[in-house]
């Protein structure tokens, strides 16, 4: 008895299923079988192959649009098979290198740091005070710096918070992180997108590549032999961040950020999954340059947070760092202090 009604059962859900797939089969180019043949089909397949619906499936992915009263892009394809292959390549290639290509910056990080320490002036400082950054140019910077490490650090908890966090944290306070992650980075995206656009126009003009990189660039800066290597008022590294990590990676994150943001410009959803893969990719390589850049400003550099906090810093430090970018100041052709609330402890180049 129990075996009968279990295959009425089997029956009866499979005879809905192939209905089913003929109402979304219905505007098919192709010709169609009447919904009694294709029931049978199926009843004979539950028969031969149990639990296997190829048939109904068949009809049911996205070769053939079915008909839906909802408006919108692909609303009429119920599955797209393209979607296996972005999960493939979102959940593999693109997040485990990425992945540890960010935990491999890490640790070369640290090890540099762990070998070099905080590089320190080799002379003492003067008490002359130079104007590196102005308000605007600091405005522009940290606005840019937050919202970034804001969708860093969501973005991160949302690509790899399921591996990471939830075996730690546990399913219940992993989902309110990740609801506020998901807010916090929608709603940060475009302040993000608006403050690279001011802050590469606020920077560029002295950010135009120059011969004189060339020579800081094969060197490094001599960060590795030590010797003193000339440069503008930013180096070639630093010019290097600019154009290829505000500008270049901006760009992609920033746009690809906003299609997925904003879904409803007529997307379909094969658009959206390569706008998620780019945005991904390229936020974690966006991470790694950035993890290089937020340390020689913090810990791998005296001075450099401090220029970026207060606006200024001291003529030994620019003459040791940026020294071109010193002696156009001590020339006079540009003025140590931009800033009229702001005044010099003592003329630059003074007597020590």
């Amino acid at each position: 008895m129990n075996r009968l009604l279990s295959r009425l059962a089997i029956i009866s859900a499979t005879v809905a299923l192939a209905f089913a797939s003929v109402a979304i089969a219905q505007q098919s180019t192709g010709p169609t079988l009447p919904p009694e043949e294709l029931a049978k089909q199926q009843q004979q397949r539950t028969v031969q192959q149990p639990y296997n619906n190829a048939p109904t499936w068949d009809k049911a992915r996205g070769a053939v649009a079915g008909y839906t009263s909802i408006p919108g892009v692909e609303t009429g394809v119920l599955i797209q098979d393209g979607g296996q292959t972005w999960r493939a390549l979102k959940n593999g290639t693109v997040s485990v290198w990425g992945g540890w290509a960010f935990v491999a910056m890490m640790l070369i990080v640290g090890a540099f740091y762990g070998w070099k320490g905080t590089i320190q002036l080799k002379e003492a400082p003067t008490g002359r005070m130079i104007e590196r950054f102005t308000l605007t140019e600091r405005m522009a910077h940290w606005t840019t710096a937050i919202t970034f490490s804001i969708l860093a650090i969501s973005g991160l908890i949302l690509a790899f918070g399921k591996n990471i966090l939830i075996p730690v944290f546990g399913f219940t306070v992993f989902s309110w992180l990740a609801t506020l992650a998901k807010t916090l980075h929608n709603f940060v995206g475009p302040l993000f997108v608006v403050s690279i656009v001011i802050t590469f126009f606020v920077f560029l003009r002295d950010n135009m590549p120059r011969a004189i990189d060339f020579k800081w660039l094969v060197t490094f800066g001599g960060l590795f032999s030590g010797k003193h290597i000339p440069s503008e008022r930013f180096n070639a590294g630093e010019k290097i961040w600019f154009w290829g990590g505000l500008m270049v990676l901006g760009i992609v994150v920033g746009v690809s950020g906003l299609v997925l943001n904003f879904p409803n410009f007529g997307q379909t959803r094969s658009t959206m999954q390569l706008a998620n893969l780019v945005h991904l990719g390229g936020s974690l390589i966006f991470m790694v340059g950035a993890l290089g850049h937020i340390y020689m400003g913090t810990l791998g550099m005296a001075g450099a947070f401090s220029a970026m906090k207060t606006g200024q810093v001291d003529e030994a430090w620019a003459k040791e760092h940026h020294e071109v970018w010193y002696d156009d100041i001590k020339a006079g052709r540009i003025p140590a202090v931009r800033t009229k609330s702001l005044t010099a402890a003592q003329p630059v180049g003074g007597d020590d």
